[in-house]
């Protein structure tokens, strides 16, 4: 994909990207909300659009339809929708976030594509694999979500047990390169992951986007827009080639 200026903010201000589907819906609302709460601006980008990523300050990679399984390695094994061309552009996005250390905010599928964009895999289907949980989709807080302590995720939701909800039919399978597992729910399923070096990057597989009455769900976005925030101030502060130059001359 090549690379154009995107349309530029009217005032000067945090910009968040928000990835999704070619028509937004109630979820993609939602996060443009959570984040504006915080302060951001928020732009929504489809699939194929051309984005000059340089120009956001933070990216959001949400929900939707399942990743094309042939990005990990396989071929479908069950019956879904996918969505080739996002797949594309959230990958094209992904790479140009790491290369300009943007932070990355992934939900459900988002999460799952930051795996396997770092080389990992999904199960397909857990629905016959879970033992300890019935697999039905809960849009309430009613699983039970075990969060490490000392993570990232763990100090924003200041609880080692937390409940979420539950939408996905897909998780992480074999996990992605420097990437941890951050939670899990009663079945030992990854319920987040984070990055181990550099760059702010964070995968989220309920949708907290649906859960903003709740104090650490929020949280999660604020979070969120302060890393933004605080990459966009040492961007701003880094001095210019022009300004480290030696005015006197030799």
């Amino acid at each position: 994909m090549s690379e154009t200026v995107a349309e530029k903010p009217e005032h000067p201000g945090l910009t968040i990207g928000i990835s999704g589907p070619a028509r937004r819906s109630l979820a993609h609302r939602l996060i443009s909300f959570a984040l504006r709460m915080h302060g951001a601006r928020t732009h929504f980008i489809r699939p194929g659009a051309k984005v000059d990523v340089s120009l956001l300050d933070g990216l959001v990679l949400s929900g939707g339809t399942h990743v094309h399984p042939s990005r990990y390695g396989q071929t479908p094994q069950v019956t879904a929708r996918y969505d080739t061309r996002r797949d594309e552009t959230d990958v094209y996005l992904l790479s140009r976030a790491e290369e300009l250390n943007i932070p990355v905010l992934g939900i459900c599928r988002g999460a799952q594509l930051i795996n396997i964009f770092r080389g990992g895999s999904l199960c397909q289907n857990v629905t016959p694999l879970r033992i300890n949980t019935r697999h039905r989709p809960l849009l309430l807080p009613m699983q039970t979500v075990r969060v490490v302590s000392g993570s990232r995720l763990g100090q924003v939701m200041r609880q080692p047990v937390i409940g979420a909800n539950r939408i996905h039919s897909q998780t992480i399978k074999w996990l992605g390169k420097d990437l941890r597992v951050v939670a899990l729910d009663n079945d030992h399923f990854v319920q987040a992951i984070e990055n181990t070096r550099g760059q702010w990057l964070m995968g989220i597989q309920w949708h907290p986007e649906y859960l903003l009455y709740h104090g650490g769900h929020r949280r999660i976005f604020r979070h969120f827009v302060q890393a933004a925030e605080e990459r966009k101030l040492i961007r701003l502060d880094k001095p210019t080639e022009t300004d480290n130059s030696d005015d006197g001359g030799n």
